[in-house]
């Protein structure tokens, strides 16, 4: 097993975030390893957040070695950011936040966080999601905030609450939008259609919803937009952008029927949280952001070239 003796320059790094290049790993696989005693220092085992000191002898493990996991679905989380009192992680595409239906068993955020973070499971309102105060649609990847204790699950609540926490999405709808920017206010209210909901006008009844978005880029069959979002309902930019006519590319759920223009083929739908900024529990106020995963990415220079 590898050694490292903890130089003066290196004291006073956290153990976790010290390990993730000399390891070439995910933070959060770091974080299993020193979880299941695999990573110690000075022969003694110890948690994520120890802070290194000069001297300290870190032993940890060859990459090839496997940690014994409850269960084998049980996702690694990408940790963005973490702190005493909550996490920022990023996402993938098809990932649950939690579990939907009681008859179905699917690998979820929660599970993830469960294995890493057991002492959460009575933080929040729901006992099936422990820490999750908001949440990202299966097939929507980036950012979410999670709470690690009571008084950040209350703060963060608050926060979304008053719409104090700003959260913007990189999305790609088919057509060519018209204005460079503009405001959608449309109502969304639930539909008959289970699972789904709808966009309302005028004095039709709905919660009120607010979406904001800026064009990055237009092609010929698309338009690349930054979104945000003031209110947080349901499907929110799926349906607000359907109710315009420029559903959101690899949206099953919310198609247009006779669309005009060729299907762009995508497995997951074409949205991605990239920048959350919150408030932390010391009244600080930060921000994060996460690049665009590749997938989408090579969607846009496919149809740059084309």
């Amino acid at each position: 097993m590898p050694t490292i003796k903890i130089l003066p320059s290196q004291a006073g790094d956290r153990l976790d975030k010290f390990l993730t290049d000399i390891m070439e790993a995910s933070r959060s696989h770091i974080q299993r390893l020193i979880k299941h005693g695999t990573i110690t220092i000075n022969s003694k085992p110890v948690k994520s957040g120890e802070i290194l000191e000069q001297g300290d002898v870190v032993y940890y493990p060859e990459m090839e070695l496997t940690i014994p996991v409850k269960d084998e679905v049980t996702p690694i989380l990408d940790l963005v950011y973490e702190d005493d009192d909550l996490l920022v992680i990023n996402k993938p595409a098809g990932l649950l936040v939690h579990e939907a239906l009681k008859d179905e068993r699917r690998a979820t955020v929660v599970d993830g966080l469960l294995e890493l973070y057991p002492e959460i499971t009575h933080v929040g309102d729901d006992p099936k999601r422990p820490g999750i105060v908001h949440r990202l649609d299966k097939d929507v990847s980036g950012l979410m905030v999670i709470a690690k204790t009571p008084v950040a699950f209350d703060s963060l609540k608050k926060q979304f609450q008053n719409r104090t926490i700003h959260k913007e999405y990189l999305a790609l709808v088919y057509g060519v939008l018209p204005k460079e920017t503009d405001t959608i206010t449309l109502k969304i209210d639930r539909s008959k259609n289970k699972g789904r909901m709808v966009a309302r006008t005028g004095s039709q009844e709905g919660k009120d919803a607010i979406t904001v978005y800026d064009v990055l880029k237009r092609f010929s069959t698309a338009t690349y937009v930054n979104i945000k979002i003031l209110t947080g309902r349901t499907h929110q930019i799926r349906v607000h952008f359907q109710a315009l006519g420029y559903p959101i590319v690899g949206d099953k759920l919310y198609k247009v029927k006779r669309m005009k223009f060729r299907e762009i083929p995508l497995s997951r739908l074409f949205l991605h949280s990239h920048k959350l900024s919150i408030r932390l529990m010391d009244g600080k106020e930060k921000s994060f952001t996460v690049p665009l995963p590749e997938e989408l990415e090579e969607i846009l220079k496919k149809l740059s070239r084309g």
